[in-house]
């Protein structure tokens, strides 16, 4: 593709997503207005509205991935690491969680935690890397806690899209979750996530 392509797909991705999350349901018509475009420029770059879904969820399983390697970079603790980690996951996953909802329709939840296994196993290494060093105890193997950890913000993912938890909470909830489940003590689980602060 060539750089004016890859600036158009783009441009098309970012305004697609807009409307996906104002209108779910929003058709390719409605996207192509939206972008100012006729519908033939939208099939040009996407055949289908699911291959369009498939590709802005490939874009967030990117931008989770390099949100959860940049957040930890460098940071020795591996709570505080943790910490870094699921606070810039979730400006991510908030962005995205209606996303997520949809494509569950067209690219499968299968599809999805598939795109996230790098970030899965960055975890797992993370959990494992705290269980040696006696900050996390589980009776969990690090491999399976990264599972519970991935399905903790799925859910958390569903209850603010639901209205059973507000969106500026859901940050501080989804970390003070994920150090709880990896057995660091409650008090110093919400303090770190009250204090850590990601940029």
């Amino acid at each position: 593709m060539t750089g004016r392509a890859d600036a158009n797909r783009r441009r098309l991705m970012d305004v697609a997503l807009a409307e996906l999350l104002r209108d779910p349901d929003a058709s390719m018509d409605q996207i192509a207005r939206a972008a100012g475009v006729v519908r033939r420029t939208v099939y040009g770059h996407f055949p289908s509205r699911d291959a369009l879904i498939s590709a802005l969820t490939d874009d967030a399983a990117e931008a989770v991935a390099a949100a959860h390697a940049a957040a930890q970079e460098g940071v020795e603790d591996p709570a505080e690491a943790l910490t870094r980690s699921i606070l810039a996951v979730w400006r991510i996953a908030d962005r995205y969680r209606l996303l997520v909802a949809l494509a569950q329709r067209s690219v499968t939840m299968e599809g999805i935690r598939r795109r996230l296994a790098p970030v899965r196993r960055s975890c797992a290494e993370l959990l494992q890397r705290g269980l040696d060093q006696g900050v996390f105890s589980s009776p969990l193997p690090a491999e399976a806690l990264a599972y519970v950890h991935e399905q903790v913000l799925f859910g958390l993912m569903e209850a603010v899209n639901d209205g059973a938890l507000p969106p500026r909470r859901a940050g501080s909830a989804a970390a003070v979750t994920a150090l709880t489940a990896a057995g660091v003590p409650a008090e110093r689980a919400a303090r770190l996530a009250d204090t850590v602060t990601v940029p």
